[in-house]
């Protein structure tokens, strides 16, 4: 005989009561493998250098840097992102394709240091040109502005891809924002025989406020102007879309929203709309120094913020999470496992 339970009460918090029943039933669990570390190089330095405005970041010479993340490999961290800041800079950003720049240095280096270690390179020129922006940019017009030239700006966005696909990067990433990239470095790739080496595209990246503090880590801040011509509208939802579409077409192997925790919405949607794709999250740097300052005052705990926060971005959609705090979260998570 089976019974009514029609008026049966119905409690969840028995699955709530201790520790053990929660763990039980937790729905999304953040591991090492979500964690992408992003990292600064300089060819200017001989000793790391710290990020005033990133507490425990720091700009790294290639030596250090290559260290550096065989370290992060150990502690779990399956990957890592390269920001190059070059000695000089021009117009059109040089460096960035250089085969010995700085970028191709430390690839080639953590390849031979940690051949398991995922290297993924930025691929834009704001770090390396003298004006700051992500493209080459046209003479000042009647009104004194300087236009983002978009299709000039392509064939060095491919350059770059492949000298760094040619020093060893399992991945390449532009995040320029620039109409057509992710096609034209497919392209690219594919004929300089790198077919093997996959694009992380920046397919919705906002101009936002929340990158201060990495201006400063990547000296990428621009001379004049801004990025509101070529980063989207943070009011804009429909077009993240419609720009994550077109990047699938142009043959991009992950999605990437940036940045992440004003913008779940978006990740929610994206991964909705693209289900086909890992998805990422970019847990930028305003983010993560605006937590490091609360906690350094005692207004918040860390772990228990930076591990909510991140949840939260894979609960949205994200597959994977490019953070800051991932020497952190490793070292937490290991606490954990003893």
């Amino acid at each position: 005989m089976n019974p009514d339970t029609s008026d049966m009460p119905v409690r969840p918090r028995r699955l709530r009561r201790t520790e053990g029943l929660r763990a039980l039933v937790r729905e999304t669990r953040l591991t090492c493998d979500d964690l992408i570390c992003p990292l600064f190089v300089s060819e200017a330095l001989d000793t790391p250098v710290p990020v005033e405005s990133m507490p425990g970041v720091r700009q790294w010479p290639v030596a250090g840097l290559v260290q550096h993340a065989g370290e992060l490999y150990e502690q779990g961290i399956r990957a890592v992102l390269l920001f190059g800041v070059p000695a000089s800079k021009d117009a059109r950003g040089s460096g960035a394709d250089a085969p010995d720049g700085v970028v191709q240095q430390a690839t080639r280096a953590i390849r031979q240091r940690s051949p398991d270690l995922v290297v993924i390179a930025d691929v834009c020129l704001c770090e390396y040109t003298d004006h700051g922006h992500c493209g080459l940019v046209g003479e000042p017009g009647a009104d004194g502005e300087r236009e983002i030239l978009n299709d000039q700006t392509l064939p060095r966005l491919v350059s770059t891809a492949v000298s760094q696909a040619e020093a060893g990067a399992h991945m390449v990433a532009p995040s320029g924002m620039i109409d057509g990239a992710v096609g034209a470095i497919r392209q690219g790739l594919d004929a300089a025989g790198h077919e093997a080496v996959g694009i992380l595209a920046y397919s919705t990246k906002y101009a936002s406020s929340f990158y201060g503090p990495f201006r400063d880590a990547a000296e990428g801040a621009p001379r004049f102007g801004d990025r509101r011509s070529h980063q989207m509208d943070p009011a804009n939802a429909r077009e993240a879309l419609r720009e994550s579409e077109l990047d699938a077409l142009e043959g991009a192997d992950m999605l990437m929203v940036k940045p992440a925790l004003a913008y779940l919405d978006v990740l929610r949607q994206t991964r909705e709309q693209v289900p086909e794709l890992p998805l990422v999250a970019y847990n930028v740097s305003g983010e993560y120094a605006m937590v490091k300052a609360a906690a350094d005052r005692g207004w918040i705990d860390e772990r228990k913020i930076v591990e909510e926060i991140l949840v939260g971005m894979k609960r949205a959609g994200a597959d994977l999470i490019i953070t800051y705090h991932a020497p952190d979260v490793a070292r937490w998570l290991a606490e954990t496992r003893e």
